[in-house]
């Protein structure tokens, strides 16, 4: 199927929200996007193309979309270098519910991406805080992250910065919060004496720090982050809302998620892509939304016959 990522309006500083109809159709949306910077970045074994991970729930479709597009032959990680997000802290590395688990099983043990390009905190180490301190040098070291991906909570943290996190901070041993606690033990038979109480992650500041960031928002149960994410100020109480500060700050989400932003809000986001789609044309706009050339097609008044959500013919 064709894709739709060319599409992204906004000037490059300015935070994009695209809305698609469902769950299917974001993941669709990421993964092709993801496939288009790296094939445009042109990644080599000196010049690697680096990309920050999450995990949870909200990854699942666009990784199970990026190993179709490997297996097609549209995408190659061969010169890919990853950061994961988080990882819980005293979970054996092979414990089924440990975020190098999740990783292997869903994305890197289908596709071509070497054992030694992927970084994932190890919540075992000796002694965390050097293990932190080792993961934010090993992202300099390579140059920083170029795109990072992420997902949130019903309560707008990314990663494990839960409220109240600093959004300054960098990768360090956070305890969770006892509604985290709770809302993860169904991957622990339900028993929440089995979930794991404390978690390395990756800070506020770290996810900034990469040159682009791209959240994924999808279900009514995360409707008040993406509003107070969108529509609010900037708050430490809901940490993703730190992507407003962002210059290429990237919100996917679905029709649900939208269900407690102002229906002006929902209009003009969708109103911008329309303009960008049917008047300046997809062939004047760059992947990630700036407009590269001022060649006007001519102007097709007519509204498209499908919804504005939808991927385009």
């Amino acid at each position: 199927t064709r894709s739709d990522t060319h599409l992204s309006p906004f000037s490059p500083n300015t935070m994009r929200l695209i809305i698609r109809e469902d769950y299917d159709e974001v993941s669709s949306y990421v993964a092709n996007y993801v496939k288009e910077r790296i094939n445009q970045f042109q990644p080599s074994a000196e010049r690697p193309f680096v990309l920050g991970l999450p995990t949870g729930s909200s990854p699942i479709g666009t990784y199970k979309k990026l190993v179709e597009l490997f297996k097609a032959g549209e995408l190659s990680f061969g010169h890919v270098v990853t950061f994961n997000m988080d990882e819980y802290v005293g979970l054996p590395r092979d414990h089924p519910e440990s975020y190098h688990s999740f990783m292997w099983n869903h994305l890197f043990k289908h596709v071509d991406i070497k054992p030694e390009n992927v970084h994932i905190l190890d919540g075992n180490a000796p002694d965390l805080d050097e293990e932190c301190k080792k993961f934010e040098a090993e992202i300099a070291r390579v140059g920083g992250i170029e795109l990072f991906l992420g997902g949130i909570g019903p309560d707008g943290h990314i990663a494990f910065n839960e409220p109240g996190s600093s959004l300054t901070s960098r990768t360090r041993v956070k305890t969770l919060a006892y509604e985290t606690i709770i809302a993860n033990a169904r991957f622990f038979d339900g028993d929440v004496s089995k979930v794991p109480k404390l978690a390395l992650t990756v800070g506020v500041a770290t996810v900034m720090d990469a040159r682009e960031v791209c959240i994924t928002i999808t279900g009514a149960h995360k409707s008040i982050a993406l509003a107070k994410c969108i529509e609010e100020g900037v708050n430490h109480m809901w940490t993703v809302s730190a992507i407003q500060m962002h210059p290429k700050g990237l919100v996917v989400c679905d029709e649900d998620a939208t269900l407690e932003l102002h229906v002006k809000t929902v209009k003009y986001f969708k109103s911008i892509e329309h303009v960008h789609h049917s008047l300046i044309g997809a062939e004047n706009l760059s992947l990630q939304g700036g407009v590269k050339q001022l060649r006007i097609p001519a102007v097709n008044t007519a509204r498209p016959a499908t919804p504005l959500n939808g991927p385009y013919e």
